[in-house]
């Protein structure tokens, strides 16, 4: 059977260690060096980074995420342990790891990193489909050639190089479709390598529960449930046209995935959906003047990534959470798609004001959606309103200051409330 040594990249045929070096860090399958769909994902990328950059953090628990009224953006797999997960509330995952350190996130150093393992990515192939900052698709098909070597022994030699020269490691998932090689990078984390062939898909898949697939949160499940649906073999008994009766287009990609089915290719160019920003507060608060200077600055942000990524939009949201945890969402479309600050905080404050306001807030959020290039989008501002070219030209200006002397160079009046 075909073998690989994760440590040393020796290739061999089979045994439980390496014949090279005796690492017992071997990966093998008979369709080891056939399969060239992959998912990398680094493992508790963000905690990983902080640990890489503060070596005395080694040894501890250690949480990245807002005050005690955020939540967990990721966690070390020694706070995992205790059950800290991704998401959790704050004040939860205290409760569970109370002697965790606790981290805010340096999202600009994260990017950086982001960017170097995306340019390792991009050695072996130009298919590479990021899903976020640690994690990405990659088809390798056709590349063997090139590098002299199979995809797997090119993807074990790309966590190797991430590890060597970053600091950072990845777990790999390798199969015949995208569906499934997610699937086979969660299997064995960290610094894993798994890999789920076509011969054994069904096998596989059939005890598997449906909460496996990608975007079955809680509600699906409860419904998939509803309707005595759990496991994988549960799916097989359906018809496929009694499934999409029930779930509509759900249905239909439930039961091709039940089959290990995923037409599905890696795209390099994937679009941004939308662009948001949001912010838990450390009390809860019905404060309109606080809540304005809170809209203000996230639409600054909002604006800033929009002209970084040379994009506009046409709809703005404005997301308020209660304190009971209920969720407020407000959308106008624009007339013509924007990327200015000005105009995302005159719209956003307009929603807020359409809200009643009965209970004090724990979250708000502003974003910018059904995106188009910036060359499409009106860049002065509303020709109704007579002070908007004004404002828009300011905007321009005050860009091209901070651009030279800093984000700090010029601040708004209300983004200090």
């Amino acid at each position: 059977m075909p073998a690989l040594c994760r440590a040393c990249l020796t290739t061999f045929e089979s045994g439980s260690r390496c014949p090279t070096c005796r690492s017992p860090r071997v990966t093998e399958h008979p369709e080891l060096y056939t399969l060239s769909i992959a998912h990398m994902d680094c493992d508790a990328f963000y905690a990983s980074v902080e640990k890489r950059d503060n070596p005395e953090l080694q040894d501890k628990p250690l949480i990245i995420g807002g005050g005690r009224r955020g939540v967990v953006s990721t966690a070390c797999y020694i706070a995992r342990i205790n059950g800290v997960r991704s998401a959790m509330p704050m004040f939860q995952a205290l409760k569970l790891c109370p002697d965790a350190v606790v981290l805010k996130p340096r999202m600009e150093v994260y990017a950086k990193i982001s960017r170097e393992i995306r340019a390792m990515m991009e050695d072996l192939t130009p298919s590479v489909e990021p899903l976020s900052l640690d994690e990405a698709f990659l088809d390798l098909t056709g590349t063997e050639r090139l590098h002299g070597a199979p995809p797997a022994v090119m993807l074990a030699r790309l966590v190797k190089r991430m590890a060597d020269e970053l600091g950072v490691t990845g777990s790999i998932g390798l199969s015949h479709n995208k569906f499934l090689a997610k699937v086979a990078s969660d299997l064995d984390k960290p610094r894993g390598f798994s890999v789920i062939g076509a011969a054994e898909t069904q096998d596989f898949l059939r005890p598997q529960p449906v909460s496996l697939i990608w975007g079955v949160g809680q509600a699906t499940r409860a419904s998939l449930e509803a309707a005595g649906i759990r496991t994988f073999a549960d799916l097989l008994r359906w018809e496929r046209q009694d499934l999409a009766a029930r779930f509509g287009s759900m249905g239909d990609r439930l039961w091709h995935l039940a089959r290990g089915q995923d037409r599905r290719r890696v795209s390099a160019h994937e679009p941004v959906k939308s662009i948001s920003n949001e912010t838990t507060f450390g009390e809860d608060t019905a404060n309109l003047e606080i809540l304005d200077g809170h809209i203000w600055r996230m639409a600054e942000k909002v604006s800033d990534r929009a002209k970084a990524k040379d994009l506009a939009g046409r709809v703005v949201t404005l997301k308020l959470k209660r304190s009971d945890h209920s969720i407020i969402t407000r959308r106008h479309s624009l007339r013509d798609a924007t990327q200015m600050a000005d105009t995302l905080y005159t719209q956003a404050r307009a929603l807020m004001d359409q809200v009643k306001h009965d209970a004090p807030y724990r979250l708000i959020g502003v974003g910018l959606s059904h995106l188009v290039s910036a060359q499409e989008a009106d860049l002065s501002g509303d020709l109704l309103d007579p002070g908007a070219r004004v404002r828009g030209q300011a905007e321009r200006a005050t860009d091209e200051i901070r651009r030279k002397f800093g984000e700090d160079a010029i601040i708004k009046g209300r983004a200090l409330r």
